[in-house]
């Protein structure tokens, strides 16, 4: 495999996939979901492959897409406008929808492996970086660690909608209708991952939990998760996913998401961010001096 920003490991049993942009906090580029789902791909047809372990390199697990390249940047967000001259460079909500459904469906690679996923949450897993560590069948998080969507506020849909099938309606409410982060430790009581441990342990808790699964006959670990999968195929997981994916590109393109973008190209999307995440209103697209928020992005 040819991989820029992902790493592929394979140790006896247990395959490890590391998203390796450590110097922007492992946030998603252009490449990064579909070499994750090329990594997850080569660990299932491995023969020797029970299990697979996805974390981030350095002290992030992923700060979540890149706003360098999707805020910053002037112009329509790659990958969302029809490019021609005839259509004026114009967003196009379903080249919108196309782009985003496969990161999507990239992102889900890790839900339906036929092998087990584990997510080794040691740092921010924010954001869409939290759309991939929810896409995982089991998620341990360092109590240090926080996760929330704060794009829910303003500028962001998740697309893979995990978060009401982990936590339920109110509790999925609760944090898509904040934006708020939450550490380790209030995720596990929320329900949203297995469990959370001091940052020290994580690698001893995840290892045990990889190793105990890996003893399992492919055969049996495939099935188990299959029957569990379909339950939720069953409610519709699909039919969320179409509309909190074209939501996203329509958030982005709301009255507020415009300002959100103009605001980015214009001072950073640090500040933008910011100014988001404070709690102050955000009003209509006006700009106004507000406090410094959670600082994640999209």
């Amino acid at each position: 495999m040819q991989l820029e920003d992902v790493r592929y490991e394979k140790q006896g049993r247990i395959a490890t996939i590391t998203l390796n942009r450590p110097q922007r906090l492992n946030a998603i580029s252009l490449a990064m979901p579909r070499e994750l789902s090329k990594a997850v791909d080569a660990a299932n047809a491995d023969d020797d492959v029970h299990v697979i372990v996805l974390t981030g390199e350095g002290r992030a697990f992923c700060s979540g897409y890149d706003l360098i390249d999707f805020a910053e940047r002037e112009g329509e967000q790659p990958g969302s406008q029809l490019g021609t001259e005839a259509a004026g460079g114009a967003w196009d909500p379903m080249t919108d929808y196309y782009g985003m459904k496969k990161n999507t469906e990239y992102f889900m690679s890790l839900w339906r492996s036929y092998k087990p996923t584990i997510a080794r949450v040691h740092g921010p897993a924010v954001a869409g970086g939290s759309d991939i560590a929810l896409c995982c069948d089991i998620a341990i998080m360092a109590d240090e660690a926080v996760i929330g969507y704060p794009p829910a506020r303003v500028w962001g849909c998740p697309t893979t909608a995990m978060w009401v099938y982990r936590l339920g309606a109110e509790k999925a409410k609760r944090m898509l209708l904040t934006g708020d982060l939450v550490s380790g430790q209030e995720a596990r009581e929320l329900g949203l991952v297995l469990d959370s441990v001091p940052l020290a342990e994580i690698d001893e808790r995840v290892a045990a939990l990889a190793e105990r699964m890996a003893g399992v006959p492919k055969n049996q670990l495939m099935m188990q998760k299959m029957m569990i999968n379909q339950a939720y195929n069953n409610m519709g997981i699909e039919n969320t996913q179409m509309f909190a994916t074209l939501f996203d590109g329509i958030t982005r393109h709301s009255p507020e998401g415009v300002w959100f973008k103009q605001r980015a190209e214009a001072v950073g999307f640090k500040q933008a961010v910011q100014e988001r995440d404070s709690g102050a209103p955000i009003a209509d697209g006006v700009s106004k001096p507000l406090n410094p928020g959670s600082g994640y992005g999209r």
